[in-house]
This record gives structure tokens, C-alpha cells and sequence, in this order.
């Protein structure tokens, strides 16, 4: 492969790292983290990473008067638009965002880490070995926003829509069959007094969930969310255990999640600023602490949502658009690491 494209992928990769790197200081630093969160439900099936890059570079383009609305709709790469009937308007710039660049790698025990080697771009693999694919870095792509095209209209993608207060239907009784498969019980307390005070309790001893009763369906329903968050990140002896604010900001971001992808109205719930336990974890900076925790908010809820027979908003995915098998990037050679690529081989940096 050409050198030169490396050293233009490098440019690319710094400034996507470092307009990344911004836009989660203005998690730690500001009252976004609700905001942020109630986007990343819209766009789900992306990285936390990937959704925060989209969602500023949308927000600039709508400052300037690029595009109409504020918050964009559905995205799609250049091609994939044009497979779907639209093209990109002239004039308008992509969102730059972070894809995978894979290489291939055989081995004849696929149980030893230690056996896997790289192939050449036109290696064989030797008889009896397994090949598989293996992400090795990151590239600079783009997408654009529904509003920067024009074309063929898009299929209906329904959204439902509640009152305040109501509960979104069957959503109860998901997320309870989903505690009680993780082998919890489930029960509904009197008032807040009964659990000195919380809306919602979840004892790992005891292998028990209880939900204040004396609230609206939509609060029941959102604590219960919360609840099933804590037992699936936060088992005892585990890092967010050590870390009593990380962990409730984590459980109520996933229920915040959730309850965005069944159209709820989430403006009453609160969340505390990220920057009072993002600042407190040591070792790491405040920075790549939310990138870690909004990636595991992520994770967990869309697990969560996964499992859920109910009615949800779309993932983010453009209606009439397969991305089952999103498009990467095969090496040939290895690019020199960039700053982005440092962060994905040491974990920091999730696509």
C-alpha cells in the first residue's frame, strides 16, 4: 500500500482523536451527561466513541446553518446512501468518525493465544489452520446525516410515544423475568422508608431486588431498569463497587437508556455530574474514565434491550440499510500507530 496514505490516515486519526478527546471533556466538565445518554439510546448499535463524534460534529453543522435540524436522524456512509436511492447534497461535509482495520491471522490451535500469526494479503492458510479476522487498528471514515441528502424517501421507521408518566407497555414484566433469570427475586415495598429511602434496592446477599410501590408506572418501571443494571455490572468485589458514584451513575444511565429507547420522558430523571467521580477514580484520567463507563452503558443496555419482547425505538441503523456486516478495512501492511490506534490496542478506545 502507498505510504502516503498512512501518513494523510495519521493526520486524520490525531485530529479525530483529539476532537474525540473534546467532546468528552464537555461530559466531565458539563451537564451533558444526560443529554449525551438520551442520544447514544438513538444510536445504539454504535460505539459510545463513534455516537459522541457524530453527535458534536452534528451539532456544529447545525450552528453554522449546514443542517436543519439539531439532533440527526439517521447516518450512513457515502455508498450506502447511494444504495438506498440518495446521494450525498454537494457541499456538504461528513462526520468523520473511527473504523476498523482488520488483518487476517491463522493458526492450527485456536485454544493457544500464542499460535496466531498474520497472513499476507495473499498468504494461504496451511492445512488445518483456522483463519480469522482481528482488528489490528483504526482509519478515518465518514457518514452523513439523512439531511444532507437527497433522493428516494427512506421506509417508515415507527417511534413510539408515551404521556409522562406512563409505562411503556410490557416493559415491567421484561425487565422482571430478565431479574429473576439472573436468579434475583423480585418485590414491590410500601414506601421509600421501607428501604431507608431509596426508590429501589438490590441486595446481592440475599439475591433480591425491591421496588418502592408508591410511584407512577414509569418510575417503577425506570428503577427496575436501574436495578437490573446493578446486577449486571455490579457484582461485590468488583472495580465499581470500589467506586459508590460511578456505580449509580452507571445503573441509572443504563435505565435513562432504556426507558429513551421506549419513548419515555426521562427530563425528571437526574444524574450527577460526571466529573465529581470521574476525577476520584486513580490511575486514569477523568477523560478516559467516561469513555470506559459510557461504553459499558452502552454494552449493557443494548444487551438488556436485546432481550426485551417489547416495542423500541430504532438502534440508529438507516431504515432499508444492512449493517449486519459493517464495511472494514483490510491491511496489507501495517500502518505506523497513531495516537487512536495506541488507545485501541490498550483497550481505551472501543469501536
Amino acid at each position: 500500500m502507498n505510504p502516503q496514505p498512512h501518513h494523510e490516515w495519521e493526520e486524520k486519526l490525531t485530529e479525530l482523536h483529539e476532537h474525540l478527546v473534546s467532546a468528552v471533556e464537555a461530559l466531565v466538565t458539563g451537564d451533558e451527561w444526560k443529554r449525551a445518554l438520551e442520544f447514544v439510546a438513538r444510536f445504539r448499535s454504535r460505539s459510545f466513541n463513534n455516537t459522541l463524534l457524530i453527535w458534536s460534529q452534528h451539532d456544529a453543522a447545525y450552528r453554522r446553518g449546514l443542517v436543519p435540524d439539531p439532533v440527526p436522524s439517521y447516518v450512513a456512509g457515502f455508498k450506502q446512501w447511494q444504495t438506498l436511492g440518495r446521494h450525498v447534497v454537494a457541499g456538504q461535509k461528513g462526520y468523520m468518525i473511527f473504523a476498523p482495520v482488520t488483518a487476517r491471522f491463522a493458526s492450527s490451535s485456536p485454544s493457544d493465544p500464542g499460535s496466531w500469526r498474520r497472513l499476507n494479503p495473499s498468504e494461504r492458510p496451511r492445512s488445518g489452520e483456522v483463519v480469522r479476522p482481528r482488528m489490528i487498528g483504526v482509519k478515518p471514515a465518514y457518514v452523513w446525516d439523512v439531511s444532507q441528502t437527497d433522493g428516494q424517501p427512506l421506509p417508515d421507521s415507527s417511534t413510539p410515544h408515551l404521556l409522562k408518566g406512563e409505562a411503556p407497555a410490557g416493559l415491567w414484566d421484561g425487565l422482571a423475568s430478565l431479574v429473576r433469570g439472573d436468579g434475583f427475586s423480585l418485590s414491590l415495598a410500601q414506601d421509600a422508608q421501607t428501604l431507608g429511602g431509596a426508590n429501589g434496592m438490590t441486595g446481592f446477599g440475599l439475591r433480591a431486588v425491591t421496588v418502592r410501590a408508591d410511584m407512577d408506572a414509569a418510575a417503577r418501571v425506570k428503577t427496575l431498569a436501574h436495578e437490573l443494571a446493578h446486577i449486571r455490572m455490579h457484582e461485590p468485589n468488583g472495580e465499581a463497587r470500589s467506586h459508590r458514584g460511578t456505580g449509580e451513575v452507571e445503573a441509572e444511565s443504563v435505565a435513562l437508556m432504556i426507558g429513551a429507547a421506549h419513548g419515555m420522558d426521562t427530563t425528571a430523571y437526574t444524574i450527577p455530574y460526571v466529573s465529581t467521580w470521574a476525577a476520584s477514580v486513580s490511575g486514569t484520567t477523568a477523560v478516559e474514565v467516561v469513555q470506559a463507563t459510557g461504553e459499558r452503558v452502552r454494552r449493557t443496555a443494548v444487551a438488556i434491550l436485546d432481550q426485551l419482547p417489547t416495542a423500541q425505538s430504532g438502534a440508529g441503523d438507516t431504515p432499508g440499510l444492512d449493517r449486519s456486516k459493517p464495511a472494514q478495512v483490510i491491511a496489507d501492511t501495517a500502518p505506523k500507530p497513531s495516537t487512536a490506534q495506541t488507545a485501541v490496542q490498550r483497550g481505551a478506545l472501543t469501536l
